[in-house]
């Protein structure tokens, strides 16, 4: 009969074989995953949840000795709901959704083949890699308003006369702009993060695990403000140069570990788990679970139950819309082309398009507007509407978002502005499949509608955008143009 060191050691080596298998076939993702983690400072904490899960599998390695794994089919479900979620992220062209689904899959090896027993043992450590997916973009606006909100008034307390449009802050000689950079996000993810690790190895009460996750999140945001307002403060003191050189320094270096601790220091008295406390009683795992299955034969249909998603990718992949070879800019009534803005040129960012037009066009009165198409036949990684970076703002941009205004015509409109000063007002339209929409998850969803359901493959991104104070010519222009969706089909070579 094998010895239950024996045993785990077959089964870690099938763990190990079936998890090489997964992340070799999906080598195009975990690159991505790591490219994220490495050159994104709002993910760097992302590359020290890898060392953070083996420790907490290291700590549980006694208990988890006590128990017997075993091959186990229902985990084979998990693995199928991560190619699910891997595949939908695929065609709607959602990173996050592909990264998400990866890590399911391996989660669900993981209890495939040590079992339900050792899954349990392993609960936190596994739930915990969901933190290696990218999440959180979303924060950043709300965030900025946050900081606007916390910066107006102190700088007002301070004697700094300010005054606030969007996201720019005059103060005393210098204008400011609170960028995504500066919203608190990338401190705030990390945050929660370092806080669900505290909540778990230093509490039992649940409910002041959650009091203790609300502080995580609360004090850094409220931090943050503080900070940009120092920083802003001491601009105002001495000059812009000296303020943002030492706000770089204090805040990548001191200023975040200085907050862990705070937030440390106000949960320690209520800690009420000892350090050397067992993670899990395995006595309460010894149950020998039901369908159970041989080791190989669960390892072999892991992998084959994950390969199946990409395989399935593949065979929708061919399905791109054909494109004319050559598109132009239409003929506006009423307007005609005239030279291109040279005092304050801009271009939306669509890298790897397979058309894409700028125009600019005047009217009678002198009113100009520009015109940007951006024509994919089939979207991808690295070439898709919608994406982080694309768009009006690309990352690192010259213009900055001011303020979004009011919808017109359908479309999305924002105000932008660059040195100078300069402004612009951008108005956007996507159009893929038989949906026009402004709204980016409305595209995710139509990709994917139109890539799971054989719909139209194309995707169109339309732009008008001018430099006047408001967004009366572009409405002038819309009527003229006529629909957005129609000029989009023919874009595409759909008529």
């Amino acid at each position: 009969m094998m010895s239950l060191s024996q045993l785990w050691r077959r089964h870690l080596l099938a763990l190990a074989l079936v998890a090489g298998a997964l992340l070799l076939l999906f080598r195009n993702d975990v690159a991505a995953l790591v490219r994220i983690w490495w050159t994104s400072t709002t993910f760097g904490h992302c590359l020290f949840i890898g060392p953070v899960i083996a420790w907490l599998v290291w700590q549980r390695r006694s208990e988890l000795a006590q128990l017997t794994p075993v091959g186990w089919w229902p985990g084979l479900a998990l693995v199928a709901v991560g190619g699910l979620g891997w595949l939908t992220g695929d065609a709607a062209s959602v990173g996050f959704a592909r990264q998400l689904g990866l890590v399911v899959m391996l989660q669900g090896a993981v209890v495939a083949i040590l079992g339900p027993n050792v899954a349990r043992g392993l609960l936190f450590p596994l739930g915990y890699a969901f933190f290696l997916v990218p999440f959180g973009e979303g924060l950043e606006p709300p965030l900025q308003s946050i900081t606007v909100a916390i910066v107006m008034p102190l700088l007002h307390l301070v004697g700094v006369p300010a005054v606030v449009d969007g996201v720019l802050i005059h103060a005393g000689r210098y204008w400011f702009e609170v960028a995504e950079a500066c919203s608190g996000a990338k401190f705030v993810i990390a945050m929660v993060a370092f806080g669900v690790l505290v909540a778990n190895l230093c509490f039992l009460s649940w409910r002041r695990r959650a009091l203790f996750l609300a502080v995580s999140v609360v004090v850094p945001v409220i931090a943050n403000g503080v900070r940009a307002f120092g920083t802003i403060w001491a601009a105002d003191l001495t000059s812009v140069e000296a303020a943002t050189g030492f706000d770089h320094i204090v805040y990548g270096w001191v200023f975040f570990a200085l907050v862990m601790a705070g937030v440390l220091a106000l949960g320690w008295r209520w800690f009420d788990r000892a350090p050397d406390d067992p993670a899990f009683d395995p006595t309460r795992l010894q149950t020998m679970p039901r369908r159970r299955a041989g080791l190989v034969l669960v390892s072999v249909l892991a992998f084959t139950t994950a390969a199946v998603f990409p395989a399935w990718s593949e065979s929708i992949a061919g399905r791109a819309t054909v494109l004319p070879a050559h598109i132009d800019l239409p003929v506006v009534p009423g307007w005609h082309r005239a030279p291109i803005s040279t005092r304050a040129p801009w271009t939306p960012y669509y890298p790897n398009a397979d058309h894409t037009l700028f125009g600019r066009y005047a009217d009678a009165s002198g009113e100009t507007v520009d015109l940007a198409i951006a024509v994919y036949g089939r979207q991808r990684e690295g070439a898709k509407l919608a994406a982080f970076g694309t768009g009006v703002l690309r990352e690192e941009d010259r213009w900055v978002r001011i303020a979004d205004l009011p919808d017109l015509g359908g479309g999305s409109m924002m105000r932008i502005t660059a040195p100078g000063p300069v402004e612009r007002i951008v108005g956007t339209w996507y159009r893929v499949g038989h949906v026009t929409t402004h709204d980016p998850f409305a595209v995710k969803l139509a990709t994917l509608e139109a890539r799971l359901l054989g719909g139209p493959q194309r995707a169109v991104a339309v732009h008008l955008s001018t430099e006047a104070p408001d967004a009366a010519p572009i409405a002038r222009f819309l009527a003229a143009m006529g629909p957005v969706d129609r000029l989009a089909d023919q874009s595409a070579g759909i008529r």
